[in-house]
């Protein structure tokens, strides 16, 4: 396969952000004929930064297809398992988000780098060093934290008791063994208490449905009691939209309040949706990244050490919200105040 001279380029510089090296071990992990050139030009970068590589390629059954949470091709397979716990890297293309086979990975030492992206996505939201500051820096106010209060106009007003679990930075890269990173990314993010999440979520027109790539057209509240949401509803079709997907997956675990942060990669786009011309090929990572968002979500917490492992998971991201931290306040409208962490990002 002809491997394409731009992707090689940006590819060798993210391993390089990754401290790849001579004498390390890189797995691209692959599922049937998907991302085959980006598998290519991944493991050419490899090479040239002396790295020993291969691609692991797992057949993908309509049990585990993309977009349903901590299920895929490695669940049994035992041999596939092993070979990739004892990698220096694994670059995941398949998607082991949310699972236990991903944690083992990580236990075992490999880093772990998600690119589930097309290419044009993966240079718009390319990481930088300065990302990485900023996310690290919201992480250990997060790691601080007693409580997160969020509100809005449109009538939210929800808190966060924090300390129960851990907290997880997402810049866009990994050098550290064990850390996972998702290329691209940019934000920090960890869960409320068991039973420790109160109040009341309203998506307003703007918001992001990930789970269906689209723009919330008319509000929608969420009460929520003790961790979980206990009535949706809505004037318009898109309470019921949430409400028949949830309850799809037969599961009242689904229903769990899951991580809470917020989004600082200013080169992400809150209107790629509308403008993109891909969208079966593209992820979520410019939903989930936009600078100011309030990345609110339900569903599983396997990622943060929790026991919740509903396959329904549903991002949210939310516009024009109000965030404190204790009495420290990080967004204000939307916009980022908190000086460490802010910007200037052109309108």
């Amino acid at each position: 396969m002809k491997i394409d001279a731009e992707m090689l380029e940006v590819f060798t510089r993210e391993l390089t952000l990754c401290r790849v090296k001579s004498g390390e071990t890189v797995v691209v992990l692959t599922a049937d004929d998907e991302w085959q050139d980006h598998a290519q030009a991944f493991m050419a970068a490899a090479e040239r930064l002396g790295a020993s590589t291969f691609n692991l390629n797992v057949r993908r059954a309509q049990a585990n297809a993309v977009g349903v949470q901590g299920r895929h091709p490695l669940v049994g397979n035992t041999l596939a398992l092993n070979t990739l716990k004892s990698a220096s890297m694994v670059i995941d293309m398949v998607g082991l988000l949310f699972s236990r086979e991903q944690a083992e990975i990580q236990a075992a030492g490999a880093r772990v780098l998600r690119v589930m992206e097309p290419f044009h996505v993966l240079k718009q939201m390319f990481p930088t060093e300065d990302l990485a500051r900023r996310v690290e820096y919201a992480k250990g106010l997060l790691e601080k934290a007693g409580r997160m209060r969020i509100t809005s106009d449109a009538g939210t007003d929800v808190t966060y008791k924090l300390g129960q679990y851990p907290v997880i930075s997402e810049y866009g890269y990994t050098h550290e063994a064990g850390r996972w990173d998702h290329f691209p990314s940019g934000f920090a993010f960890t869960q409320g208490d068991d039973g420790g999440v109160e109040g009341r979520v309203v998506l307003q027109p703007g918001d992001i449905l990930c789970a269906f790539k689209q723009y919330v057209q008319s509000p929608i509240t969420l009460e929520i009691r003790q961790g979980m949401v206990v009535e949706i509803t809505g004037e318009g079709t898109d309470a019921e939209l949430i409400k028949s997907y949830i309850d799809s997956f037969n599961d009242p675990r689904a229903y769990a309040i899951s991580h809470i942060g917020w989004g600082l990669n200013e080169k992400a786009r809150w209107f790629q949706f509308s403008v993109t011309r891909q969208l079966a090929q593209e992820h979520v990572m410019n939903a989930l990244s936009f600078y100011g968002n309030v990345l609110f979500s339900l569903g599983p917490n396997l990622e943060l050490g929790g026991t919740n492992d509903t396959a329904c998971h549903l991002d949210l991201p939310m516009r024009r919200c109000n965030l404190w931290l204790d009495d420290v306040q990080i967004l204000r409208e939307g916009d980022v105040v908190h000086p460490e962490m802010r910007v200037e990002v052109s309108p």
